[in-house]
């Protein structure tokens, strides 16, 4: 049996004296597909993902476990298992699409979107480029990291910004339409105790 996930609506930037102008749009989907079988997981990949989880490294890359990373074309298969031969779970559809590492197994990386969904996908398709995704309607961007200071924009929920410069509270993100500061607590792709230069 397959599941399916609600597609993810395309946010838009808008500038702030244009707020009144916000349309949604329709984006990417992320949904169940039929494959050739389900075959199980091999039988040390639970000892591997234990491993990891204990050190909080990947045991390929080294890399800290969890992570967040981004889609780095405009499709991504997320397969029930790390292998061509699992199922297609999840189909993700929108480049840079910011997505959470939670395991590494050889070339496979188990990942999560910003509700849980997810599945096994081939590190090819993954970048390190970080994104965020914007959790609320109506998203105030800042000239600065203050709640006092000019707007720069608004952003829609669904709408995905490079991510730059953190502070504990405060992200610096940029789109082709818009740049500016927002709160950490509005977007997701970024752990709240996670500074960046």
């Amino acid at each position: 049996m397959t599941h399916s996930t609600p597609a993810p609506r395309r946010g838009i930037f808008l500038p702030a004296l244009a707020a009144g102008l916000i349309a949604a749009c329709l984006a990417g989907t992320a949904h169940a597909q039929d494959a050739e079988d389900d075959t199980a997981m091999p039988a040390d990949l639970d000892a591997s993902m234990t491993l990891e989880s204990q050190e909080n490294r990947g045991a390929v890359t080294n890399l800290p476990l969890p992570r967040y990373v981004s889609l780095k074309g405009s499709d991504g298969n997320a397969r029930r298992g790390p292998s061509l031969s699992h199922r297609i779970d999840w189909v993700f559809k929108h480049a840079g699409m910011p997505l959470k590492v939670t395991a590494e197994f050889g070339n496979w990386r188990r990942i999560e979107d910003r509700d849980g969904a997810g599945g096994w996908i081939h590190y090819t398709l993954l970048s390190g480029v970080r994104t965020v995704v914007f959790e609320d309607d109506h998203t105030e961007l800042h000239s600065r990291p203050d709640d006092k200071a000019p707007l720069t924009a608004y952003a829609e929920a669904g709408a995905i910004a490079k991510l730059g410069k953190c502070s504990v509270e405060w992200c610096d993100v940029s789109s082709k339409d818009a740049d500016g500061w927002v709160r950490k607590t509005k977007v997701w792709g970024v752990d709240a105790q996670e500074t960046r230069d």
